[in-house]
C-alpha cells in the first residue's frame, strides 16, 4: 500500500491546487482569534491591527474570524459530501479597556459552518488542566469578581451534507480500518483528559514556537482512525509543523498540508526521519493495551466470541475480526512531497 503526502507553502485561503469534493477529511487547529500570541500575524490586515491598537476588541474579533473563513470557505469546497471536518480551537480571554472578557471562538467558527451546509455533530471538549496555584483570575475568595479558569479546548466536529459517506457492501479498507471496541469507548467520550498539550521547544527558537499550533500526535492520530479509512486523503490547511500529516502517515491515509512559514518543513524532514519507529511504537502500544484489555475482560467471566483474522487475539465484535495495522516498509522525498510504502504489521515479530 502506498500514500503521498504534499505540503504547499502558500496562504490556504486559496487551495487551487485540490480540486473540489475530493478531500475525505479535515483536521487543523488554526491560530485562535484575540490570544495574543497571534496577533502579529492577523496584524498584516491592516483593519485588524487598527482595531487592536483603537482597542476596540469586538471589531477585531469580527475581523478576525472573517479572515480564517475564507480558508474555510476553501476547505468547503474541497471536502467531499458527507466528509468530516474537525477543528482543534480554544476560545480567547483578553483583558480590553480593563474589562476582562471571553471570545467565543468555537461559537463563531461552528456558525460559519452551520450557514454553509454543515450538519454540526456532538463535539469533544479536550481538558488540559494546570496545577498552577496561580492560575486562578479575578479576586480570589472574594465574590463576585473571581474569573473562572479556562482550562479546556474545543474539537469541533462537523460534516459536510445532511449525507453519510457511502461505501460499498462490506468494503475490504472499511473492515480493515476498524479500531478496537474498547477504543471506541474511549475514542467517542466528548470529554478527553489523557492528552497532553506539547512543548513548543522548536530549537528554542521563539519566533517559530509562537507560529507554530501545539497538538499533541495523537490527537490527529485518534481524529483520522475515528472518521476516514485508509486510504483517504486528510487536509490540514494549517500545517504548522506537520503533525497531521505525521499521523497520516502512521495511519496509512494520504495528507496535504498547506503552510506560510517554510521553516517549518526542516522540522518536519527531522520527524519523518523517525516515522518508522514512531508508526511502530503506536501499534505496539495499541496491540498491548488491547491484549491487556481482553485479560482484564476474561477476569470478569465474560465470554468472547470473536477472533481476529489477522492477529493471534481474541477481539470483543465481529467488526473487529479483520482489523489491520499497517507499519512502514520505506518512504522518499521529492521536493515537498513524500510517498510512503506501507506493510502489515507484523505484531508477532515485534513483541519477540
Amino acid at each position: 500500500m502506498e500514500t503521498t503526502h504534499q505540503i504547499f507553502f502558500k496562504n490556504s485561503n486559496d487551495m487551487s491546487e485540490i480540486k473540489s469534493n475530493i478531500i475525505d477529511l479535515i483536521i487543523t487547529s488554526p491560530p485562535y482569534p484575540m490570544i495574543e500570541m497571534w496577533d502579529s500575524l492577523f496584524s498584516s490586515n491592516k483593519d485588524i491591527k487598527d482595531a487592536l491598537q483603537e482597542q476596540d476588541g469586538r471589531t477585531a474579533f469580527r475581523l478576525m474570524h472573517e479572515e480564517l473563513d475564507k480558508v474555510w470557505r476553501e476547505s468547503a469546497r474541497v471536502l467531499k459530501e458527507g466528509g468530516f471536518v474537525c477543528i482543534n480551537v480554544g476560545d480567547a480571554t483578553r483583558t480590553i479597556n480593563k474589562n476582562f472578557q471571553l471570545f467565543p471562538n468555537h461559537i463563531r467558527i461552528s456558525q460559519f459552518f452551520q450557514n454553509n451546509g454543515f450538519l454540526s455533530l456532538p463535539c469533544i471538549l479536550w481538558r488540559k488542566p494546570t496545577n498552577s496555584p496561580t492560575k486562578f483570575m479575578g479576586s480570589g475568595m472574594l465574590p463576585p469578581n473571581a474569573y473562572i479558569t479556562l482550562e479546556h479546548e474545543y474539537i469541533l466536529i462537523l460534516r459536510k451534507g445532511e449525507n453519510k459517506r457511502k461505501y460499498p457492501p462490506k468494503s475490504e479498507r472499511r473492515y480493515k480500518s476498524a479500531y478496537f471496541w474498547e477504543e471506541r469507548n474511549k475514542w467517542f467520550s466528548d470529554i478527553w483528559t489523557d492528552l497532553r498539550g506539547t512543548s513548543q521547544s522548536l530549537n528554542n527558537n521563539k519566533k517559530l514556537r509562537e507560529k507554530s499550533a501545539a497538538f499533541p500526535l495523537k490527537l490527529p492520530y485518534r481524529l483520522i482512525n475515528m472518521f476516514s479509512i485508509y486510504g483517504d486523503t486528510i487536509l490540514d490547511p494549517f500545517w504548522g509543523t506537520g503533525t497531521t500529516s505525521l499521523a497520516a502517515m502512521a495511519s496509512a491515509r494520504n495528507s496535504i498540508g498547506y503552510e506560510l512559514n517554510l521553516e517549518f518543513m526542516e522540522i518536519f524532514k527531522k520527524n519523518v526521519e523517525e516515522i518508522k519507529k514512531l508508526t511502530n511504537s503506536i501499534n505496539n502500544s495499541r496491540m498491548i493495551q488491547h491484549i491487556e484489555f481482553i485479560k482484564e475482560f476474561k477476569k470478569k467471566n465474560k465470554k468472547i466470541n470473536h477472533n481476529s483474522i489477522n492477529y493471534k487475539f481474541p477481539v470483543i465484535t465481529q467488526q473487529e475480526k479483520n482489523l489491520l495495522l499497517y507499519s512502514i516498509k520505506n518512504w522518499n522525498i521529492d521536493g515537498n512531497s513524500y510517498r510512503i510504502n506501507h506493510k502489515k504489521f507484523d505484531y508477532d515479530n515485534m513483541i519477540n
